[in-house]
């Protein structure tokens, strides 16, 4: 019996996953349907596997679309954003259809938790990579310590998409964008909160990006990492209720933090409020409009914000500031904007994954904890670098454990129901083994 699964959307995180859904049709006896905007550039891609796959085109707005497809399917899987989740899942639940995504459980989600129950309906989330693999890999590791006996005293936990060594070139922020940009330009606005020695510890989004820590990650050399805005909700999942120190956080490289501080202090992330600007107001002049008028005039503009945001002027924070090209003459080229949707327009040009750029995927948990009246510490690395601007690491490290969540929800071996993530060994096991047997995708762990 054929069992028919239903992807929507087929973006740039989707590569990976259609790939593995495509190789393992013929096998498991599927028929994809991948529904996306723009199903035409899907054609070339599926042009060898008419037999078990097809492209329609599809269009959310179309509500008797997105039932007829939901309904004739078994499966769904959606690589939407986020925040469109909802509205696929309650029609999942109304056709008794199972979900799959890769993104956080959302209050609205959560919502439908015993609706879902009720219908028989698993709407299994946050299966990618962060967050997704990060549960998988921290639970099995977090396992194994109580298993030998030991007991948690602190679990931290970093991920980052960033640029490989080799596409990093004259880039002095060694970033480029993997996924969505709005995300990136938007990250952290909010108060972060975690918990160290049993103290709760919060950090406003003004100070996030100054409050950083180093680590190493074997074979990459040094990255910074900042915390993430809510580690809390994770001491549950995790079966951590009673740790002192839970902190989990997002990676970049050294200097990167410093440089978008300066970003965030002068305004320019800022997404609430329209600047009521023309197009052709220039970045100079942009940045002119938030200096204090009668400061230092006989300095250039470049020294003028140094000097307003308290930077060496020759120092790295001003190189990368400069590099962005914050005092051009460019136009910013979008009207009636907030400063954060025209630091993203810039971002996503200066910052674009070029095609022979390879991205990198870097993953650690750190975890402390007593054994036999001592304290150890075992650390587990994770790095992936991408084949190129289509089949990137954010690609594989989201689809791959997606695609391999949902073949085993379309075999029937996740006998859950209602909202579910992958801390459940019987889930998390084989997608680890299958990550590392047929990928190579694999943690490092080093004990001591």
């Amino acid at each position: 019996m054929t069992t028919r699964l239903l992807l929507l959307g087929a973006g740039r995180s989707a590569s990976s996953l259609i790939q593995y859904l495509l190789r393992h049709a013929p096998t498991e006896n599927w028929f994809v349907t991948v529904a996306d905007a723009n199903a035409a550039h899907l054609v070339p891609v599926l042009a060898a596997h008419t037999e078990y796959a097809r492209a329609v085109p599809f269009d959310l707005e179309n509500a008797a679309l997105l039932e007829e497809l939901v309904g004739q399917a078994d499966v769904v899987i959606s690589m939407l954003p986020a925040a469109l989740h909802p509205v696929v899942a309650r029609v999942c639940v109304r056709h008794g259809r199972h979900l799959a995504t890769a993104s956080y459980v959302s209050p609205e989600m959560r919502e439908l938790h015993a609706e879902a129950v009720a219908a028989g309906v698993t709407l299994l989330m946050e299966c990618g990579l962060d967050p997704g693999l990060d549960h998988m890999s921290a639970m099995r590791a977090i396992e194994h310590i109580r298993a030998r006996g030991g007991r948690l005293t602190s679990f931290k936990s970093y991920c980052g998409g960033l640029l490989a060594p080799a596409a990093e070139g004259d880039n002095p922020w060694q970033y480029k964008f993997t996924w969505n940009p709005r995300n990136v330009v938007l990250a952290g606005q909010s108060t972060a909160k975690f918990l160290e020695n049993n103290l709760p510890r919060f950090i406003p989004y003004q100070q996030l990006f100054s409050r950083t820590e180093t680590l190493a990650v074997p074979g990459y050399g040094e990255f910074e990492g900042y915390a993430n805005r809510d580690s809390l909700s994770y001491r549950a999942p995790y079966g951590l209720e009673d740790i002192p120190t839970i902190l989990r956080g997002t990676l970049r490289r050294p200097g990167y933090c410093a440089a978008w501080q300066a970003l965030v202090r002068l305004g320019l992330t800022d997404d609430t409020v329209s600047l009521e600007n023309p197009s052709a107001m220039t970045w100079a002049e942009l940045i002119e409009a938030y200096l204090p008028a009668a400061q230092l005039p006989h300095l250039d503009l470049s020294a003028r914000l140094a000097a307003y945001l308290g930077l060496d002027p020759t120092g790295e924070e001003m190189g990368r500031l400069n590099w962005l090209g914050l005092f051009s003459n460019r136009p910013v080229g979008q009207a009636q904007a907030t400063p954060a949707q025209l630091l993203e327009r810039l971002l996503s040009e200066k910052w674009q994954l070029q095609p022979h750029d390879h991205d990198l995927i870097v993953m650690q948990h750190q975890f402390e904890f007593e054994l036999d009246g001592q304290t150890r510490w075992l650390t587990s690395s994770l790095a992936v670098e991408g084949d190129d601007a289509t089949h990137t690491g954010m690609a594989k490290t989201v689809g791959l454990p997606l695609g391999m969540a949902v073949r085993r929800l379309a075999r029937g071996e996740v006998p859950q129901r209602g909202v579910l993530i992958p801390v459940h060994a019987s889930l998390y096991e084989p997608i680890l083994d299958e990550l590392a047997r047929d990928y190579g995708i694999t943690f490092t762990e080093e004990e001591r």
